[in-house]
């Protein structure tokens, strides 16, 4: 696939529709696809009080493109910090919409932040999310403390430290996901709330929405999140596993906590 429709969005009434559109790659987040949705992101700004995101094909999102970014390491190539998967996640905090994650899929790492950024989120019976970062040797830098906000530190713990995948039902009793439907209800399902909530008045939406960040406590996204890129420093300071974890995948072989 081309870079010129990683990101598809489709303008309703008074909603709109964002959908990760990288199937052969699982929905990863290659700097194209970011791009593209940082772009979609400002379009949209102001212009509707809800907006459902979702994927293509049987992946919601896999997070970041982990072999691009080892490709762009090995050639010498700086990360932009604009165009990151922290900025993204930053930007879908700050914006005025409500966004409401439609998971259709598989979520790992950087999905799993993606339903956790999102205001609301609505689960297909075939979903599955997880954290395949310790079979890395990472920490999950942007996972981690996106879901230690959301979710009780128990549950938190059981996604890190065995990787294992749970289903939307399980992410719904954890708190992760507000709802789960049959897999060919879910659109439907998110769209009637987003246009439930499209047609509110958007100035109250955003400050509203402002406000789930402000009380009881502050939470400051970039601190969070660079918190999750300091810890993985750190580890790999003290351990050559990440690298040797990540030059593996980026052959071809498969990790634990992959599925």
């Amino acid at each position: 696939m081309s870079d010129e429709n990683l990101i598809v969005v489709e303008e309703k009434e008074n909603y709109a529709v964002l959908r990760i559109n990288r199937p052969e790659k699982r929905n990863a987040m290659s700097k194209a696809a970011r791009t593209q949705m940082l772009a979609a992101l400002k379009d949209l700004e102001g212009r509707f009080g809800a907006v459902v995101i979702t994927g293509t094909d049987i992946s919601f999102c896999a997070g970041m493109d982990l072999k691009e970014a080892s490709a762009d390491r090995a050639a010498g190539v700086e990360p932009d910090a604009k165009t990151s998967w922290n900025a993204v996640n930053e930007a879908l905090r700050a914006h005025p919409s409500i966004f409401i994650a439609a998971v259709n899929g598989i979520a790992l790492g950087g999905g799993v932040t993606l339903i956790n950024i999102c205001d609301l989120a609505i689960a297909s019976d075939k979903a599955s999310m997880g954290m395949p970062e310790m079979g890395f040797a990472t920490y999950p830098g942007l996972a981690g403390p996106s879901t230690q906000y959301s979710v009780p530190r128990k549950h938190v713990a059981w996604m890190m430290f065995t990787t294992d995948r749970i289903d939307g039902e399980t992410a719904m009793r954890w708190g992760l996901v507000n709802k789960v439907v049959p897999h060919d209800q879910l659109m439907a399902e998110a769209e009637a709330v987003a246009a439930k909530i499209g047609q509110f008045d958007k100035t109250a939406l955003a400050v509203s929405k402002k406000a789930m960040d402000e009380i009881p406590v502050a939470i400051d996204w970039a601190q969070a999140f660079e918190y999750g890129v300091q810890k993985n420093r750190e580890i790999g300071e003290k351990t050559s596993a990440a690298n040797e974890g990540l030059a593996r995948f980026s052959k071809g072989e498969r990790l634990v906590g992959q599925g």
